[in-house]
């Protein structure tokens, strides 16, 4: 009896931490089956981990927030804000690449930084501050840019998100997989992410034992803002413009990958593998999709089923850890 119900325990919590692999591998051969010709070119899968790397970038920094009990829906906004800025810079002849390539990420950050404080200090719900960012610094990418798409960028801007390494692989997964792997390191190998799970688990008990979780909360959203800033330059330079439009939706879709990739909305529980599997598996859904010619409408309401059966699947599964 006793040898049963730990192999059944063992079996629930393989497909609970692996489940989600599976369920990846099982879309991407349904959509190889239902349409090989399209879906399994290799243009298309490119232009697929392009896709999931740019909205990686952004679910990697929403994980760190999320991980803490919080939440982000400004992402969408600082990457439009950050997008015109660094575009405005990389024009021909007037500035360094340098000075374009580094504005929008410190200008991602400081946004993150103001978020943080006003969740930390302010003890405002990071639903309202967050929300409240995201109309501000939309409003000031439209101002900025004067309601119009920014062009007439450098080469070398260009090419920071179109480029190859060793002629095949697409720079903008280089960046996702060197910000995995660091965020990763992070979380499994330093203090600073022991002390998000702390502070996710259980913020008072984490201010009991010496965290400072003031500080923990203010460094997750800087970071998610700088990550923003850091995609907006990149889709900046993949369009060749900074668009006062570009990014919206995009704070939903980093949510959604977070979400289905196991991370609870409740904080504390996660894993960093996890938001890497929801990002590709978005893309792919989205762009099969696409190849199949379903509606953009009905495509919607698929992805809010997602999101919905995700934060259900991880409400049942606190209750049954209760």
């Amino acid at each position: 009896m006793a040898e049963a119900l730990r192999r059944k325990y063992t079996l629930a919590r393989f497909f609970q931490d692996f489940g989600l692999v599976f369920m990846f591998l099982a879309v991407v051969a349904a959509l190889v089956v239902l349409s090989p010709g399209a879906f399994a070119r290799p243009q298309n899968l490119i232009g697929i981990i392009k896709q999931a790397s740019i909205n990686g970038v952004l679910a990697t920094g929403m994980m760190f927030v999320i991980l803490t009990g919080g939440i982000d829906l400004s992402v969408g906004s600082i990457v439009a804000f950050t997008g015109v800025i660094a575009a405005s810079l990389a024009h021909p002849g007037e500035h360094s690449l340098a000075v374009a390539i580094l504005a929008p990420v410190l200008v991602g950050a400081a946004i993150g930084v103001f978020n943080g404080l006003s969740v930390a200090k302010g003890d405002i719900p990071p639903f309202i501050v967050t929300l409240a960012s995201m109309i501000m610094f939309r409003g000031a990418a439209l101002i900025f840019s004067n309601g119009a798409p920014v062009f007439n960028v450098s080469d070398g801007f260009e090419q920071i998100a179109s480029g190859f390494v060793l002629g095949w692989v697409p720079y903008l997964v280089v960046y996702f997989a060197i910000i995995t792997a660091i965020s990763a390191f992070v979380l499994r190998q330093t203090v600073f992410g022991r002390r998000v799970y702390a502070v996710g688990g259980n913020p008072v008990s984490a201010a009991v034992s010496g965290i400072n979780v003031h500080a923990v909360i203010v460094g997750v959203y800087a970071l998610s803002g700088a990550l923003a800033g850091f995609a907006g330059l990149l889709l900046a330079s993949r369009t060749v413009s900074g668009s006062p439009t570009a990014g919206e939706g995009y704070e939903l879709t980093a949510i959604a990958a977070v979400i289905i990739g196991g991370v609870s909305m409740s904080g504390g529980v996660g894993k960093w593998w996890g938001t890497v599997i929801g990002a590709l598996l978005i893309s792919v859904i989205g762009n099969g999709l696409d190849i199949l010619n379903v509606s953009a409408y009905f495509q919607l309401v698929i992805m809010g089923a997602i999101i919905y059966f995700a934060v259900l699947v991880d409400t049942k599964g606190k209750v049954s850890r209760r």
